[in-house]
């Protein structure tokens, strides 16, 4: 069976949630389905506005501990003459995975995050994905998503099963350059200083 025919979470190593996993829970201060959830960092390249060749992807709170996102794909995302970057996609699925922990009110980072590519797709298009948290355990967040282009009801192009892993804010404080750390903590906007380490893909 090849990748693009495989099932999404069909035994994939360290990506299947063990058997004492449960099922994740909204938060009570959790985004309302269809609030947009908007950049949580202006440099991120998945969804800062500050980013000129970033994906400015645009993500919604979904039913359940689900959310939405839209991206469209612009001549900069290209690996093929006029096709997305796998990378480019990939980072897609795993910016919308990210903007679960929205929804869970919780710090993670990727862990793991397999991917299949089903299909091309073209510049131009806009990518409809969708990601939804499927269990934790512990801290490990268990997660997949999918993209689609021609609608939110058309074919599959990609999709990813990913694991994060909650972390503290020493993980960025410690670990990231520290000019983009004084800048991000000095900003006078304490509502983007805030946001600036709560959602990190």
């Amino acid at each position: 069976m090849s990748a693009a025919t495989t099932p999404p979470g069909d035994g994939r190593q360290g990506l299947k949630p063990p058997p004492d996993a449960a099922a994740p829970v909204r938060h009570p201060d959790a985004p309302a389905p269809g609030e947009l959830l908007g950049a949580h960092y202006d440099q991120c390249f998945g969804c800062g506005d500050a980013q000129p060749h970033g994906l400015h992807l645009a993500a919604r709170a979904g039913e359940g501990v689900s959310v939405t996102a839209e991206f469209t794909v612009q001549p900069a995302h290209q690996g093929a003459p006029g096709l997305a970057h796998g990378g480019v996609l990939v980072s897609a699925l795993d910016e919308t995975l990210g903007a679960l922990g929205w929804l869970l009110r919780v710090i993670a980072v990727t862990g793991r995050l397999e991917s299949d590519f089903v299909r091309p797709v073209p510049v131009g298009a806009t990518l409809h994905l969708t990601a939804r948290c499927t269990a934790v355990a512990g801290r490990k967040i268990y997660s997949s998503a999918e993209g689609r282009i021609g609608g939110p009801e058309g074919p599959v192009a990609v999709r990813a099963d990913a694991l994060f892993v909650e972390v503290k804010l020493d993980h960025f404080t410690a670990n990231g350059r520290p000019e983009e750390i004084r800048a991000a903590m000095e900003d006078p906007d304490q509502v983007k200083v805030a946001r600036a380490f709560e959602v990190n893909p």
